[in-house]
């Protein structure tokens, strides 16, 4: 019953932590292409809407936002294999 428990709140703060990493990394992704899209010439303001839209869509195919899902496969990893070890 406590293995269960630890499990559940243990997957509840990693959904916490994901979700925390996940909206930083996304954050940060918008401000670079906004910062970027304000060094270059002039342009209008629908063509930066589009621009950091078409560069958000990019990041949701990139291997950064893949690599965040390694926050819940490593804590589970370290945890089973120091319970294999163990035992």
């Amino acid at each position: 019953m406590q293995f269960i428990r630890l499990l559940i709140f243990g997957l509840l703060a990693l959904t916490v932590v994901y979700v925390c990493v996940s909206l930083y990394s996304r954050s940060v992704r918008r401000e670079k292409l906004e910062e970027r899209w304000d060094a270059a010439p002039e342009g209008d303001a629908v063509d930066r809407e589009a621009y950091i839209a078409r560069g958000m869509e990019e990041y949701e195919r990139s291997l950064r936002k893949r690599l965040i899902l390694l926050v819940y496969v490593v804590p589970v990893v370290t945890v089973a294999s120091i319970i294999y070890l163990i035992n």
